[in-house]
Order: C-alpha cells, then structure tokens, then sequence
C-alpha cells in the first residue's frame, strides 16, 4: 500500500473521529511542547548569556560580596554576615596587585531620577560610582568629553558621564558636556558622554550616569554598602596566577584566618555559564520527567485508538486479505498510521513549543531562536512512541482470519 494512501487513511480516521482523535494525540501535542517550550527558553537565555559575556570579554574577572546565583536562606544569611567590600580594601589591594592590569571599585544603586531644566528621567536609571580604572574594565568607550580622573576621586568631585539613553532624554537640542544634572539635589558637571552600548537581556546599557566612588559613597552610601571589584588581565596566560595573586592578597587585608574559606566570592565568565548550567539541568530534568509522563500516556492512547481502528476496520482488513494483501502489508499499514498519528501530534507540540519558548526572546528583545536538533528529537521520540505503542494493535490487524472478518458487522 503505497504511503500516500497510509497518510491518506490516517488523516480519514483523524476526521472521522475529531474529539477522540485530539484527546488522544493532546498528550503526545503536552509532552513535546513541555520539553521543546523548555528547551527553547534555556538555549536562548544561554546564547543571550554568552552573547553578553563576551562583549563584556572574557579577560575580567570579578569581586564581590555576594554569589552571582544564590539558592536556599542559609546560604544567603551566611553571605549578608560578610564584612561589606569597601573602597579602602580596593586600595590596599591595588597597591599590591601585580598581574592584573587594571582593577576598578564600583558601587551602583537605583531609583533616583536625573534631571535638567524641566526634563527629568524615570527612577530607573542606574547611577554608578567607580574609578578611572573603569574605562579600561567595563567594556564601554567615551563618545565626546573625558573620563573620570583621579582627582575627582581625591576631591570628590561633583561631576558625571551620561549613557546615550540619559543624554538623549535630557539634552534633545543642547550639547551635554559643561551642563549641570541633578541627582538628589545635588548638581554635578558633565564631562563625558558615553557611546551608545545597546541592551542585555532587553535591558539598555545606555541608562546609566557614571560619577566618582567617593563622591557615590558620600550622597548614596549607606552602612551595608559592598563594593565590587572588576580585575581586567590582558594576557589570558597570566589569568590564573592573576586571580590566585587577588585572593592572597585580599584574604591578606580582610585578615581571614588560614583554613577558612573566603568572605568574597571571585566571579568569572566561565564561572556563570557552569552555574547557569547547573540551575538549567534541573529544569531540564523536570521538563523531561513531565514530557516522558505525558508520552506515556499519549502512547497509551494511541494504542487504544488503534484498537478501535482495527476493530472499526475489521472487513476492510478482511477483504484486503481475501484480495491477496499480505500479513506484513497489513502490519505495516496500521503500524505507520500509528507513526504518523504520532509525528503529527509532535509536530504541532514543536510549533507550539518554539512559540511559547520564543515569547521570551520577544520580550527580552533578543534574536529569536529554533531548537532545530531538539525539534529532530521530538519527531524522532514521537515515531519511537508511535511504533512502540502501535505495534500490538499493528499484529492484531494483521493477525485476523478473513473469514472471520469478513463476517464482522
């Protein structure tokens, strides 16, 4: 019986049965969507993740108080009981540091609007407080104007460098630089403007106002204020030694007694790609546990609504076989239908599946994203299941005297 006339039937007893029909194939239709759904959401947030990460470059590494992924209250009780980070750690550490080519301090806080004249921006702007050092370790470049020096930080100076975003709100028709913003009363002098970054994770870059450290700590600062440290190592030989030479020296001045472990965390690219990793295999394993149920019961009732076919069926089987069909022809009719019952219900799961996971790259404004070899996965599990749960009504169809079924009524 040529595949055309197989698909042909298949699709008959689809239409002939619509409510059983997609009753049936909902469970194949959950369990491909559960786990293509999961699978798409986790490669894009991954390829965003990276993406991110290597603009950002992967000669930094990180200080800071806190993990970058925390789970469980313990834990976090544990990491608020640290000291705080604080700028004069970051100059001791500086002093002695001998690898790294450069280590900036930053502080950052939100929720204060920036304003000018009767513009003003909304509270979500970030204001950052750091060094020099910053132009050469955070990945953004000046467009016009200077950057921080260090008398700024020595005189705690009242001036800023605006984001693209923050200057374009402010300033539509003026020139920025040698104008004052103010930021919670206070007037600082613009120096700098920032070029235009973009977004991650559907977050501009570009809403931010970059001042001096200390004149951060003197506005913004408050009692659990904890700085963070970016080191920048230009040759990736000298990168390990150059975390090793941070950590000595800073357990050195935090005075952490040998044996303890350490009352900082270091924080490296590679570091937050293992831990989003390790967060992700456990959505993975739920995803999969939840679609394996759903497959399983799909099974179950493709093989009863090919039982029902079969018996439905029944003459048509038997005056096929009084015309010559043959057992095997017979076997593999019902056992493909049972296939393609199956990759249908699979493949609407995978369209529904890329779409749900895709709503996320839509909302994060990043490039959308087709799990293709998890979509040849689906399809591939979807005809396993189809042939593993449609072989025994396949061998009962088969199996029938044409006698006998040509009697059926």
């Amino acid at each position: 019986m040529p595949i055309y006339e197989i698909l042909f039937s298949a699709l008959s007893s689809i239409r002939q049965n619509k409510v059983r029909s997609f009753l049936t194939l909902l469970g194949v239709i959950i369990g491909v969507f559960s786990i293509i759904g999961v699978m798409t959401a986790i490669n894009i947030l991954q390829s965003a993740l990276e993406t991110n990460l290597s603009v950002i470059g992967s000669n930094n590494f990180y200080i800071q108080k806190y993990p970058a992924i925390q789970m469980g209250g313990h834990d976090r009780r544990k990491y608020h009981n640290r000291k705080n980070l604080t700028y004069t750690d970051y100059q001791k550490l500086k002093e002695k540091v001998k690898l790294a080519d450069f280590i900036s301090a930053e502080e950052w806080h939100g929720g204060d609007p920036v304003k000018y004249g009767n513009q003003q921006t909304k509270r979500n702007v970030t204001i950052i407080g750091t060094t020099p050092e910053w132009e050469y370790t955070s990945g953004f470049f000046l467009s016009e104007g200077r950057m921080l020096i260090n008398d700024d930080l020595s005189q705690r100076r009242a001036v800023a460098l605006l984001g693209y975003d923050v200057a374009a709100l402010l300033f539509p028709n003026e020139y920025p630089i040698g104008k004052q913003v103010s930021i919670r009363g206070k007037k600082y002098n613009i120096v700098g403007l920032l070029d235009k970054k973009g977004a991650v994770f559907g977050q501009s870059e570009d809403n931010r106002v970059v001042i001096p450290i200390t004149t951060h700590l003197q506005q913004f600062g408050t009692p659990w204020s904890s700085l963070g440290y970016t080191i920048t190592v230009s040759k990736a030989e000298h990168f390990q030694d150059a975390m090793d030479e941070v950590t000595y020296h800073l357990r050195h001045i935090r005075k952490v007694p040998l044996g303890e472990e350490n009352d900082f965390e270091i924080v490296t690219n590679a570091g937050l790609l293992d831990t989003f990793n390790q967060v992700t295999a456990a959505i993975k394993l739920a995803a999969l546990l939840i679609s394996s149920i759903a497959l399983l019961a799909a099974g179950i009732g493709i093989m009863n609504i090919m039982l029902v076919t079969v018996t439905e069926r029944t003459k048509e089987i038997g005056i096929r076989k009084s015309l010559g069909a043959r057992r095997k022809s017979i076997l593999q009719q019902f056992l493909l239908e049972a296939i393609i019952l199956t990759m249908i219900g699979g493949l609407f799961g995978i369209i529904l599946g890329v779409a749900a996971g895709n709503i996320l790259a839509l909302i994060m404004k990043i490039k959308v994203l087709i799990p293709w070899a998890w979509a040849f996965i689906g399809l591939m599990v979807t005809s396993v299941i189809g042939a593993v749960f449609g072989t025994y009504p396949a061998i009962k169809a088969s199996a029938l005297d044409p006698i006998e079924a040509l009697r059926y009524e």
